[in-house]
């Protein structure tokens, strides 16, 4: 899935040197990305730091919404469980889906996976639908 926007995001742009340069396509009713983190993106040893955890969990959420909706979305609130250390070097699945939407809120959840089927990392989040220009 092509990014609509600016492509030196750091969770998805693929001109930013550094970024995660996610890529995302759907599943069924959700909206997935498959990843393996270099240690550049280690914490404690063999594990990912949480803020990158975090920026893939609001990423794919967000993605999710532009994608389904092809409108921009701003996180407004995001509440992130840290279940397992998510691994460093190893395939990562993160999946994001909607639960449900109010006028321009729109209630996400997404989940970050290991390949042996770990759920490591969990999110909800509300975003407000926004016109960004």
């Amino acid at each position: 899935m092509a990014d609509s926007g600016d492509d030196y995001c750091f969770a998805c742009g693929e001109k930013n040197p550094i970024g995660l340069r996610l890529k995302f396509d759907f599943e069924g009713d959700r909206l997935t990305a498959q990843k393996t983190l270099p240690r550049e993106f280690e914490g404690y040893a063999g594990a990912a730091h949480g803020g990158i955890v975090a920026t893939m969990l609001d990423e794919s959420m967000c993605k999710f919404i532009d994608a389904k909706y092809h409108e921009s979305a701003v996180t407004g609130r995001l509440e992130i469980r840290y279940k397992f250390p998510t691994p460093i070097a190893q395939p990562l699945k993160i999946s994001a889906w909607q639960e449900s939407q109010r006028r321009n809120i729109i209630t996400m959840h997404a989940t970050i996976q290991t390949a042996d089927g770990v759920i490591t990392a969990e999110a909800a989040a509300k975003f407000a639908v926004v016109a960004l220009s």
